[in-house]
């Protein structure tokens, strides 16, 4: 009789081990690697980030436990964090995604805004510009790299380039406009 219940009980254990869901923290072996789903998950939050900032994160630490190696998942997660001034968690999900996408400057940018928020210039200046050297005319990072130069009171042998090409091509109105008119206020 006591072995039928201990039974039982592992018995059930196990049953409940199966059916919770996957950590992404539970080894390969045993959790759904599923990237496909991962990526789709995270196009999703991506989509939430600026609406629904809590929807968001639970679809990326689904996506995590589908893919734990997808960087950008990661890249994301360490955006909803700095957006609810988690910084000490979005600077280590940045280093993830810096690590998981060696080639890609958007974890790098971001982890440069995050040093910049924190009083960490030179920092944030060395993140801005490993994101160039990965991606050359990667528009976000060249406005980084101007605005925290001007912000700082620098100056910078790229600084009229770097300008120049938000002048032209800015993400926005806002910094076409300010990248226009520091040019003819500095007489560029």
């Amino acid at each position: 009789m006591r072995r039928a219940v201990w039974l039982c009980l592992v018995l059930g254990a196990c049953s409940a081990m199966r059916s919770a869901p996957p950590s992404p923290y539970t080894p390969a072996s045993q959790a759904e690697h599923n990237t496909t789903l991962a990526e789709r998950l995270t196009r999703e939050a991506a989509d939430l980030i600026a609406t629904g900032i809590e929807a968001a994160e639970k679809l990326l630490r689904k996506a995590l436990a589908h893919d734990l190696y997808f960087g950008p998942a990661h890249n994301n997660l360490g955006v909803v964090f700095l957006k609810r001034g988690l910084r000490y968690e979005a600077a280590g999900e940045f280093e993830w995604a810096q690590k998981l996408m060696p080639g890609h400057p958007d974890p790098r940018v971001n982890l440069a805004l995050l040093l910049d928020q924190v009083g960490r210039t030179e920092e944030a200046l060395a993140s801005y510009s490993a994101a160039l050297e990965s991606s050359p005319n990667y528009l976000p990072a060249i406005q980084g790299l101007a605005l925290t130069t001007l912000r700082t009171g620098r100056d910078h042998p790229k600084l009229q380039e770097w300008l120049a090409t938000i002048a032209m091509r800015g993400e926005t109105k806002v910094w076409r406009e300010w990248a226009l008119g520091l040019q003819t206020s500095r007489g560029l």
